[in-house]
């Protein structure tokens, strides 16, 4: 038994005495000995410590059938690490706990043909009224939270935070201009009650969510980067509502902001820092705006995000198609 194993030690140490000694197959093998090359350089980029994910935009507000089931096929294909949203998410705006269910169902059995974790965040249609908040906490927790990944902090914000009367008198005034739009009672939706509360484009957030995150911010000093990730843009309205408080605490930090909201894609630059609104992945369209279309961002996260927004009709699969969304 002693013999057994000193032989078998020995073959342990030969083997791992081999497996050290040898070499590493080269990176770019080639036969080309002398003369000129067809390529630029053999001297490659050592392969970097970063990671991507990716971000969809607004499916609602009029969601068009397939698109976002071909944005699934399209991210699979792309793999990133992993999947954000800015919200509006289903068609919401009730408080018929069965619709909800249906309509989230239908979000989330789509999703959940991603190859990778998916994100949810809320929108307007996510998070209309009462019934819709309590229907996302027992389904998705809280409905603003952050996460870190490879030290890079992302703050997954609510931007229809309001107190409850409120919301319930937004989420009312909606109820009337929706009943204008459909022609079922006569007037003018530019002279709606909810066409002019600043709710409806900026949206608004809570003191308690403000504190949330300043103490955030206070836990991870030294992140890489953060991401504020929002559907209405905060950052446009000028009150204590707005993001302008979270501002100030982010000053001396590295960070992106993104929102949705609009359904028309732009980018600007405030305070110093890149602040995008995506454009859509499946919702309402309008026709005159050459900035409204359907795409997925991508960010590579390096020293610093690399944000691609592509266009989804240019993500083809190896047939050179637009993946069927069916």
């Amino acid at each position: 038994m002693k013999t057994k194993l000193l032989l078998s030690l020995a073959v342990l140490s030969f083997v791992g005495c081999k497996q050290e000694t040898q070499p590493a197959p080269p990176k770019f093998v080639h036969d080309i000995t002398e003369g000129p090359t067809p390529w630029t350089s053999d001297e490659f980029e050592p392969t970097e410590d970063d990671f991507t994910f990716a971000i969809i935009s607004d499916l609602n507000g009029g969601e068009r059938e397939g698109v976002y089931n071909t944005a699934v096929k399209q991210l699979n294909q792309l793999d990133p690490t992993f999947v954000l949203s800015v919200g509006d998410l289903i068609d919401g705006g009730t408080e018929d706990s069965l619709q909800l269910k249906k309509e989230w169902d239908s979000f989330d059995d789509r999703t959940a043909k991603l190859h990778m974790p998916f994100f949810h965040l809320g929108g307007n249609h996510d998070l209309t009224n009462p019934t819709m908040r309590e229907f996302w906490k027992n389904r998705f927790g809280p409905r603003y939270y952050h996460f870190v990944y490879e030290n890079v902090l992302f703050l997954m914000m609510d931007s229809e935070d309001y107190e409850e009367q409120r919301m319930i008198e937004i989420y009312e005034a909606r109820a009337v201009a929706l009943k204008i739009i459909d022609g079922e009672i006569e007037g003018k939706y530019e002279d709606s009650e909810y066409y002019h509360m600043p709710e409806r484009r900026i949206g608004g957030m809570s003191k308690a969510q403000l504190d949330y995150y300043a103490e955030v911010l206070k836990k991870y000093p030294d992140v890489k980067w953060t991401f504020v990730l929002m559907h209405k843009p905060l950052w446009m309205r000028e009150d204590e509502k707005g993001l302008g408080p979270l501002e100030d605490l982010l000053a001396d930090r590295d960070y992106t902001v993104i929102n949705g909201h609009f359904h028309s894609f732009s980018n600007q630059m405030r305070k110093g820092h890149s602040y995008t609104i995506l454009g859509t992945t499946g919702g309402s369209q309008n026709p005159l705006d050459s900035m409204a279309f359907d795409h997925v961002t991508l960010v590579r996260m390096a020293k610093q995000p690399v944000i691609t927004h592509l266009k989804m009709e240019g993500i083809l699969n190896e047939q050179g198609n637009v993946p069927s969304g069916q």
